[in-house]
């Protein structure tokens, strides 16, 4: 006869004494077996960050199967609930110096370890091979979609986003008309990131403040189709591009805490990353703007193509680390080209008619001892957005960017010019106004649909 599992004759573990399950005890044992750690509110083993608990659960499942309890699904989660307390670490620093792959681990020096043995925040599916051929495929596509003095800056972008760092500080933008096939590279970019990266959406990071935490240990985010509405805030775009170190994180539901966010973006656009409200330098200083070449009309588009890539991805990974070596030892500037830099001056540019209006003739004058009103300022500004059809900024809006850019023209904003009436205001030194608003409803002899109020006495024209 068979013996009962439940007799007191049966080899038990510590944890179980025939009828009940000793969670702490389980915990203690499961750990002695199994390398993992809690820290920054995820589990993490020799394979990275545990992304899904399932696997996780049937592990614990196999051990319990034996033990004639009830309800195991919730006796299980019971159990993980005690295993955080019990793998819990204070802290898991992630580690900048070294990229952690299928067979082992890389430093940037080019020095290579065999092996696993360490828990890792972030692991990369992709096998290290010295000696894997030259990705032909990836860079034929390449050539094909980019031009070949961008291509340095992609390669070092993709190695960037190899290691759990924002030195550098930018992120990426490659646009194009559509067709030109530039979303391949996300599907190559996955074989190589795995469940380090994650499709996102640039939108819904401006506008939620919950998304960052989705974000929390990825290395790469990306927007495969970039919405093309201004962004209304751009607070949290700027501050994942840019962190260095933690940050305050939240989830719905939960207190805010700081958890570490190193998460690159990158999008594929048909247009630019514009801001609503947000006329600074810095959120286009920011970006790496790079744009894909025509589609030739006769080209046949290969359907495998991305499969074809995906092959290479050992080739590809020592070209984007070879980017990551020549980024780092440029202290981690990018390699910019003419075209890109312009690209980025054209997006703010778009998005800023200031600098075409101080960059225009017949309205006002750079100046050193001259002066003007921020009001006044602002009302030869409306008449050139009336005069070439375009939609002016509102008044805080143009004095905001022309406080940011004062630098960048030789104008210092003060409160000490004196304005038509006699009375001290704020405004600039360094401009004074050429063209002059009229009240009579022309500007000059020209008719218009804008008439100013309040223009000084001198500025009024008697017909």
């Amino acid at each position: 006869m068979a013996k009962n599992r439940k007799t007191p004759d049966m080899n038990l573990p510590v944890w179980f004494d025939g009828q009940n399950i000793n969670e702490a005890l389980f915990c203690e044992e499961f750990l002695h077996e199994r390398r993992i750690i809690f820290a920054n509110g995820a589990f993490f083993t020799p394979d990275g960050r545990v992304t899904d608990d399932l696997p996780l659960r049937g592990e614990i499942y196999d051990k319990l199967k034996f033990c004639a309890v009830n309800n195991i699904p919730r006796k299980i989660t019971n159990i993980l609930e005690v295993l955080k307390l019990e793998a819990q670490v204070p802290d898991f620093p992630p580690e900048q110096d070294r990229i952690h792959l299928s067979n082992g681990t890389l430093l940037l020096n080019g020095t290579f370890t065999k092996g696993r043995p360490a828990i890792v925040r972030n692991r990369l599916p992709v096998v290290y091979n010295p000696h894997a051929p030259t990705p032909v495929t990836w860079l034929k596509f390449l050539d094909g979609l980019l031009h070949a003095e961008d291509i340095p800056t992609l390669q070092e972008f993709f190695g960037y986003c190899l290691i759990p760092s924002n030195k550098g500080q930018r992120m990426m933008v490659i646009k194009g008309n559509g067709g030109e096939g530039k979303s391949q590279i996300g599907a190559v970019l996955s074989a190589i990131f795995g469940t380090n990266m994650k499709d996102g959406s640039i939108g819904k990071i401006s506008e939620n403040r919950f998304a960052r935490a989705d974000l929390e240990h990825i290395l790469l985010c990306v927007d495969d189709d970039m919405r093309m509405e201004a962004l209304r805030q751009t607070n949290y775009v700027k501050s994942i591009v840019t962190a260095q170190g933690k940050m305050d994180l939240e989830r719905k539901g939960k207190q805010s805490y700081q958890g570490w966010m190193f998460a690159r973006l990158l999008a594929f656009s048909n247009g630019d990353l514009q801001a609503l409200y947000d006329r600074s330098d810095g959120f286009y200083r920011r970006q790496l703007v790079l744009t894909t070449k025509e589609k030739p009309m006769d080209r046949a588009d290969d359907p495998d193509l991305a499969e074809k890539m995906k092959a290479e991805a050992e080739g590809i990974f020592l070209w984007a680390f070879e980017g990551l070596q020549r980024l780092v030892a440029n202290n981690f500037k990018f390699t910019e080209s003419d075209r890109i830099q312009e690209n980025r001056e054209a997006v703010k540019r778009d998005n800023n008619n200031i600098f075409d209006f101080m960059e225009s003739e017949g309205y006002i004058r750079l100046k050193a001892d001259a002066s003007i009103s921020s009001k006044d300022f602002y009302e030869i500004y409306r008449m050139w957005c009336e005069e070439n059809s375009l939609a002016p900024l509102k008044a805080r809006s143009f004095s905001d960017a022309m406080i940011a850019n004062a630098k960048k023209f030789n104008l210092e904003h003060c409160n000490n010019i004196t304005n038509s009436a006699g009375r001290r205001v704020w405004g600039f030194m360094g401009v004074e106004a050429v063209a002059r608003p009229h009240i009579n409803g022309f500007y000059g002899n020209s008719p218009c649909t804008y008439v100013p109020e309040d223009i000084p006495e001198e500025w009024r024209q008697v017909e």
